[in-house]
């Protein structure tokens, strides 16, 4: 299209002035451009052109339209065939379904299927419907596959091609199949009986090539309509093209004469110069102002560029064959602008067309502007890139980067070493800085590294810069035999390493010095001048208050993560119920709320708790340390999932009353907690079992031992703190060696994917870790799930389980008999040896004589005793009575009340858990320990005698 242009604008207004002949004056010649025209002869009568010749616009034009006419056709049609494949298709599957559909549904269908013969009943009913419907084939068949009908008889009695699964399962199925004879499109629907099973099936067919479609009738309209475009893209090619021809010609020499006029008028007036040299190097034409600005005679014209008397760059630059855009050339006391284009880039003899522009006037106002945009430009660059992050050593790399190369061509930024650390600087350790950032060309190899110490001496560049406050040029070396002495500031300018100029200005924010920011220029670039000064500072102040934010930041940060760090476990408690690991991750924008705890419990059980604080910061942490210790307090009640949750339910808000109410309404507003998720969960080694709770917490996952991954349904229960329905629980049967995963929603939620795209990537993480260990398994989905910079923190506790032994635990029930006791004691006593901590015998006697005493006197049936042998050894008495014994001082004179205190004294500890079916009285002994501190053997028996006594 570009080239079309061109030939009709070619047409339009003649030739250029480097084609036409120069007359005496070195003007243009409009006989010689009246003559020039599209699709027309010269004077010498050479022919007149084709109309639709190729090498005319009109030739072209009608080309390009009827490529676009074919083009149009094509694409049509071929739309319009896959149109029609489509079509077909579907049109195949309806009569195919509805087909097989209603010879499935037909009456009689089900005793044709159980009669002795179905292929009599059915063959001739199936080729009656297949011909009255318009399909190719009906085929019964049973549901092995085995056909019942078919048109071709040859295939009764084989099996049927195609899938017939989904229909097994009573759905309808279609399938398209590829056949010698074309491609098919087949359904199969299931015949049910009266109970709603597949008692057969039906297949209906059909060739999509026999389905008519639309395309036959929209095929002639799409072709007619192509040519009817064709010929009236043809009518209109000739009538353009006539047009072009009469306008050429309808030019006579007085018009001509006057563009000529015109266009003189017009080149002589502007007030830019004009220079049009030919092929040859000559000058075809130079307007008035080009004559003064170079100081031309008046007849240059004819004169080869190299006899004006230009200088030699100018010269070199109007006889050259490249283009130039805005060269600035000196010309005398002027700058001139100059700016050239060839005006036969496409063939021909080439020339060129050269204007020139007076600068000299703007040369330097528009310099001053320049540098000055330049550098408004860089500060707010430098508003923009510098403390995008809260981090120190960032921060000092963006100041660096803002300014290489804008304003120098090495930066480097040295800090104090309390500053990275998030420390207050000290004035007394200005002195001694760290090489922090470093930015620049190859010469940045001669100066300290990052990392390096900087030690400022009070003489330096730095120390000055430092005791004035204020930015400090050096343009030359105070000693430049060689580098610095060790031990003093090796920051300066540097002429031996192409660094002559150099500006040193500190850092200082909110009345102290954070560090020192260095400029260096190398020696092909204009030393710092006064203007630079001032910018250097001005691009220090900024750079400092956010160096100075970053590292208030990390100072909170890091007394945030501190807080939050004490206030979680520092490990996993030693137990035997499961192998548990866990990690916690902080947020980069700060601490949060995220808890976790194992929490062994009486009885070979372990509780497990994940827990989030809604909010983030110092308050969230405070607020999770609180919860943290009522759920440990709480558990040693041993209190059920669902009641624990209650009670921190009221906790929760509880403490957000206390916030409400404490401080002005700003505080109020800023400080009040809103809720908390937790979920809590109790293992029980003994019978496998997980009793589960959680309040608005994310569901836990179970991974099996074959690497099987569900998510178990767990009643979910509001969030802490809104004072909600009440809190249910789940209780899961897990194997041994199952793996229960326990995460906070930081976990699977992120701002680039929702909590079903997360849980989704959660289960796939799990089922590719199935076979690791708790701590492998960690590891794997903090690498697998978290994002680079994760917005909020995260709690992840994996716990495998494990079995009690068996072997290790033996239980009785005991009749409401006192004459029972001795009998029991003597069971646990031969268990005891059994099991190898025979030692532990006579206290654990004098302990579940007084439980089961105390069972049988004031409990109620049924009684049972359990011991357990684990990491402790426990003894449990439990009854179905809802009274619990409590531990008092006895008086002299009081013949009772001193079994619990012998109880709480020789076990290690001892407690009471309730049950649906009553209570629990249980007590915990050291396997090995020795038996009681001065009770012998006979001790001992007498006090067991004495409960016999009493009983």
């Amino acid at each position: 299209m570009k080239a079309l242009l061109q030939r009709i604008r070619h047409a339009t207004h003649g030739p250029t002035a480097a084609e036409e002949e120069s007359g005496p004056s070195g003007g243009f010649g409009p006989r010689q451009s009246a003559e020039a025209g599209l699709g027309t002869s010269s004077a010498s009568g050479t022919g007149r052109r084709a109309l639709l010749s190729p090498h005319s616009a009109a030739g072209q034009v009608f080309l390009l339209q009827v490529v676009i006419v074919v083009l149009l056709v094509v694409a049509a049609v071929t739309a319009l065939i896959l149109q029609a494949h489509r079509d077909s298709t579907r049109e195949a599957r309806r009569q195919s379904v509805t087909a097989a559909e209603a010879f499935a549904n037909a009456p009689g269908m089900e005793a044709a299927l159980n009669s002795p013969d179905p292929t009599a009943v059915l063959q001739p009913r199936a080729e009656t419907v297949r011909k009255r419907g318009g399909v190719d084939f009906i085929t019964v068949m049973n549901t092995r596959g085995i056909r019942y009908t078919n048109p071709i008889p040859d295939r009764i009695g084989k099996k049927f091609v195609g899938n017939i699964e989904p229909s097994l399962r009573g759905q309808i199925f279609v399938e398209t199949l590829d056949t010698p004879s074309g491609r098919v499109v087949q359904a199969v629907v299931p015949v049910t009986g009266p109970d709603g099973s597949v008692i057969g099936l039906v297949s209906s067919g059909l060739k999509a090539r026999n389905v008519t479609s639309m395309a036959a009738n929209q095929l002639p309209i799409i072709l007619g309509t192509g040519a009817v475009a064709f010929a009236v893209s043809t009518t209109g090619t000739a009538m353009v093209a006539r047009r072009l021809r009469r306008q050429t010609h309808g030019l006579g020499p007085v018009e001509l004469a006057r563009m000529y006029d015109h266009h003189d008028a017009v080149l002589h007036a502007v007030r830019e110069g004009v220079l049009i040299t030919g092929p040859d190097g000559r000058l075809v034409l130079a307007n008035d102002e080009a004559r003064r600005l170079l100081h031309l005679p008046a007849n240059v014209e004819g004169c080869p560029i190299s006899s004006l008397g230009l200088d030699e760059g100018t010269e070199r630059l109007l006889t050259s064959d490249e283009p130039v855009t805005d060269e600035v050339r000196p010309a005398g006391d002027r700058l001139l602008a100059v700016n050239k284009r060839i005006t036969a880039p496409r063939g021909g003899q080439p020339g060129s067309v050269a204007t020139l522009r007076d600068t000299t006037e703007l040369a330097a106002v528009s310099g001053r502007a320049e540098v000055a945009r330049a550098r408004l430009t860089l500060l707010y660059d430098a508003g923009v890139r510098i403390g995008t992050t809260l981090d120190v050593t960032r921060t000092a790399e963006e100041l660096s980067e803002v300014a290489v190369p804008g304003f120098a061509d090495i930066a480097a930024v040295d800090l104090l070493e309390a500053v990275p650390r998030g420390q207050e600087p000290a004035p007394e350790a200005c002195g001694r800085m760290r090489r922090t950032a470093v930015c620049g060309a190859s010469e940045a190899t001669a100066l300290p590294p990052v990392g390096k110490l900087i030690t400022v001496a009070p003489t330096t560049a730095s120390g000055r810069a430092l005791e004035s406050g204020r930015a400090v040029v050096e343009g030359a070396p105070r000693d430049a035999a060689g580098p610095p002495p060790v031990g003093q500031d090796q920051v300066r300018a540097m002429p031996e390493y192409g660094l002559p100029s150099l500006v040193t200005v500190p850092l200082r924010a909110r009345g102290a010095v954070l560090g020192m920011v260095h400029f260096w220029r190398t020696g092909d670039a204009p030393a710092f001048e006064k203007d630079d000064v001032s910018f250097a500072e001005e691009l220090a102040a900024r750079a400092a208050v956010a160096l100075d934010n970053a590292r208030r930041f990390t100072r909170e940060h890091a007394m945030a993560v501190a807080l939050q760090r004490s206030l979680l476990p520092r490990g996993v408690p030693e137990q035997n119920a499961l192998e548990a690991a866990w990690r916690y991750l902080p947020a980069e924008a700060g601490v949060g709320g995220d808890w976790f705890d194992v929490i062994p419990l009486p009885g070979s059980r372990v509780a497990l708790v994940v827990g989030d604080v809604v909010g983030h910061g110092l308050h969230a942490a405070a607020t999770m340390g609180r919860l943290r210790t009522a759920v440990h307090n709480l558990s040693a009640l041993d209190l059920p999932p669902e009641e624990l949750l209650a009670y921190l339910d009221d906790l929760v808000i509880r403490i957000d009353a206390d916030e409400r109410t404490d401080g002005g309404p700003e505080d109020r507003e800023s400080t009040a907690v809103t809720g908390a998720t937790c979920l809590y969960a109790v293992y029980d080694s003994v019978t496998g079992t997980c009793t589960v709770a959680r309040a608005g917490h994310p569901a836990p996952v179970v991974v099996c031992q074959d690497g099987a991954v569900d998510t178990p349904q767990v009643p979910v229960s509001p969030p802490l703190g809104l004072n909600g329905i009440p809190f249910e629980t789940a209780e899961l049967r897990l194997a041994e060696g199952s793996k229960l995963v326990l995460y906070t929603d930081g976990l699977i939620e992120d701002r680039t994917r929702d909590i079903d795209s997360g849980l989704a990537l959660l289960h796939e993480a799990l089922r590719s870790a199935a076979d690791r260990t708790p701590e492998e398994m960690c590891h794997m989905l903090l690498d697998a799930l978290l994002p680079e910079h994760p917005s909020d923190d995260v709690a992840l506790l994996v716990a495998r389980t494990r079995l009690l032994d068996p072997s290790k635990m033996a239980e009785w029930d005991v009749p409401p008999d006192p004459r029972a006791v001795a009998g029991v004691r003597r069971e646990c006593a031969r268990r005891l040896r059994e099991w190898g901590v025979e030692e532990t015998a006579f206290t654990l006697e004098l302990i579940l004589s007084e439980l089961l005493t105390n069972a049988i006197r004031y409990g109620t049936e049924p009684i049972g005793v359990r011991l357990l042998y684990d990491a402790v050894l426990t003894c449990e008495v439990s009854d179905a009575g809802s009274t619990s014994p409590q531990v008092r001082r006895a008086a002299t004179t009081d013949e009772g009340g001193r079994g619990l205190f012998l109880v709480s004294h020789y076990a290690q500890r001892w407690g009471t858990r309730y049950t649906p079916g009553g209570k629990v009285i249980w007590a915990e002994l050291a396997p090995h320990a020795e038996a009681a501190d001065g009770m012998t053997d006979a001790t001992v028996d007498t006090l067991l005698a004495q409960f016999d006594d009493l009983l």
